[in-house]
């Protein structure tokens, strides 16, 4: 089965804990803090596979979480820091964010992507000592790593894209250019996944796809083609391949028009992009078939020099078909890398540790909206231990809570509520 477009989601692994941790030993009073600090979560990277060509296992896996680093120890040990998680997709494979459909990477080349980083470790106890708090009795909580909604998009890696109605000969030609081996049929739609095949030209090479054919509407969704446009995008080059002999009774000319249009109406860009007419099934028709057609495509604006009348039956014109291609393929860019896009920060991120004052009497007050990040850090301090509470308050403080209660009209002796514990505001 060939699938091209998935929806999974990855979670990188989050940063160990830090520990609190005093230092005994025989002889050795007021050893002081030792708690190591964490290790750091595992990213996930995606590397491109060349032994895969389709996005098939990820029907059957959609999450994938990295792994968590390890907690810090005793004796100023710091904890174990995770492996990565390797997730393999094809060459060519489009990572997009769900949510916002931005690009995230195109997985092209062979250089490993980072898609979403692990977690930070927390600091251990021993960060905090200083001159007037020698014995801290808290330590941070790793860093939760990143989290992405994402869709792999397949688009494949091809210099020269093959298009046309059904059964006008593009397997055939494929299957005598390049050693691919497609199934060759009279019946339409033989052809249900995309077939890439390397062509030699003299001593250049280029890589050639046939795309199952599209048909009048491809473009919203009929047929089978509309599932592979997609496939046509990264490609320098088109080669059209039509029917000269009309063995379907179609219309040379509105087969012509038709493909065009389909493929404008998919991308704009697309249509704009250089093509070859291949004039196939000489071998069964008339000279006044191909006469005509050739007249046909040079009023449509076609050069002479980018019609080749062939016989993909019998190699007839093949050779003066693909050496045409390799000297266009000389003058035109690589193939088409997509950049990551950049978009403005959302709320959340701008900002990362979102809170709210709400007064709910005369003399109390509630920090609300602040759970996911306070949390834990509420959970690692010792809220009996003096030094512990100080830690929290100062927290507090940097981040701008303590303004906010004032600017609320807080006073002194005032009761504030944060998650489940109470304290009394002092100046």
């Amino acid at each position: 089965m060939f699938v091209d477009i998935v929806k999974i989601s990855v979670r990188a692994g989050a940063g160990g804990n830090g520990a609190v941790s005093f230092h005994r030993e025989k002889y050795v009073a007021s050893g002081g803090p030792d708690g190591g600090n964490g290790g750091r979560g595992g990213d996930v990277v995606f590397v491109a596979d060349d032994n895969l060509s389709t996005l098939l296992d990820f029907r059957y896996k959609r999450k994938y979480v990295g792994e968590t680093g390890g907690a810090g120890g005793a004796k100023k040990c710091s904890g174990r820091a995770a492996g990565d998680t390797i997730i393999r997709v094809p060459r060519g494979t489009l990572v997009k964010d769900a949510d916002t459909g931005r690009i995230i990477a195109d997985i092209s080349g062979n250089e490993p992507v980072v898609i979403a980083k692990g977690g930070r470790g927390g600091a251990g106890n021993m960060n905090f000592a200083t001159a007037k708090r020698q014995t801290p009795r808290f330590a941070k909580p790793g860093r939760p790593g990143q989290f992405y909604n994402l869709v792999l998009e397949l688009k494949l890696l091809a210099d020269v894209g093959l298009v046309g109605f059904p059964n006008v000969g593009k397997s055939s030609l494929i299957s005598v250019v390049s050693a691919a081996k497609p199934e060759i049929a009279s019946y339409p739609f033989t052809t249900i996944t995309p077939v890439l095949g390397v062509v030699s030209a003299g001593e250049t090479s280029f890589v050639m796809a046939d795309i199952p054919g599209l048909i009048e509407g491809a473009s919203d969704g009929l047929g089978l083609g509309h599932h592979f446009l997609r496939h046509v995008e990264r490609c320098r080059l088109i080669i059209h391949v039509l029917d000269v002999s009309d063995s379907e009774q179609r219309g040379t000319a509105n087969d012509y028009r038709k493909i065009n249009h389909e493929l404008s109406r998919f991308s704009a860009e697309l249509a704009a992009r250089g093509q070859i007419i291949a004039l196939n099934k000489t071998d069964i028709a008339t000279k006044e078939q191909i006469d005509d057609c050739i007249a046909f495509l040079e009023a449509e604006g076609v050069e002479r020099g980018r019609i080749f009348p062939i016989s993909a039956a019998t190699t007839a014109g093949t050779k003066e078909l693909i050496a045409a291609v390799a000297e266009q393929l000389a003058k035109l860019p690589p193939i088409l890398t997509y950049e990551p896009e950049e978009i403005p920060l959302t709320e959340a991120e701008a900002n990362p540790r979102p809170y709210t004052v709400n007064k709910l009497d005369a003399d109390y007050y509630e920090i609300a909206g602040a759970d996911a990040w306070l949390t834990p850090i509420l959970e690692q301090a010792d809220i009996d231990d003096y030094e512990s509470l100080q830690y929290f308050q100062r927290v507090l403080r940097l981040n701008g809570i303590i303004d906010a209660l004032k600017l609320a009209g807080v006073k002194e002796g005032d009761t504030v509520a944060v998650l489940d514990f109470e304290f009394e505001f002092v100046e």
